[in-house]
């Protein structure tokens, strides 16, 4: 009677089996690694398996459906080139912060802008305005510093929410 050798046969195709599932899966990480698309048929390819083998393999499948991306154009960055979500946050924070900053800098424009709106009011109601509204050009002796000598109270300078309320 011949001696069983099944078992010998049942090594080998374990060992092969083990040896193509770490080939997959070392050539699936270099892939993702490179920022190269991974999808099953290109795994199959640079790893030397089988697509249908790769269809066996729902863990590697499942990875691969993850991975899977369109081939990298202009704006496609691989993974480990890719934004942590801590400098996101930082980003964010500082773009907030510069928010608040020019919306400081625009109340302040706006107050300064009622402040004069109003201060050329009160010159037209004394009777003191002049017509001239080009900044940096010299005015008529007689017409100068007209806006320095109208007295403001502090309670009536009139805000720029005050200004737009007041409007019909």
């Amino acid at each position: 009677m011949r001696a069983d050798n099944t078992r010998h046969i049942l090594t080998a195709a374990r060992q092969r089996t083990e040896q193509t599932r770490e080939r997959a899966v070392r050539t699936l990480q270099q892939m993702n690694a490179a920022g190269q698309p991974v999808t099953l048929g290109s795994l199959a390819r640079q790893a030397r398996v089988s697509r249908s083998w790769l269809y066996t393999q729902d863990d590697l499948r499942g990875q691969i459906g993850r991975l899977r991306r369109p081939p990298p154009g202009p704006g496609a960055v691989p993974d480990r080139q890719r934004a942590s979500t801590t400098s996101l946050l930082r980003r964010l924070e500082a773009t907030a912060d510069r928010i608040r900053r020019l919306e400081e800098e625009n109340q302040q424009l706006r107050d300064a802008l009622a402040r004069a709106l109003g201060e050329r009011r009160a010159a037209e109601i004394r009777g003191n305005a002049h017509s001239r509204d080009t900044p940096g050009r010299e005015e008529p002796e007689d017409h100068r510093n007209v806006l320095s000598q109208i007295p403001r109270p502090a309670s009536s300078t009139p805000s720029a929410t005050h200004l737009r309320r007041s409007r019909p």
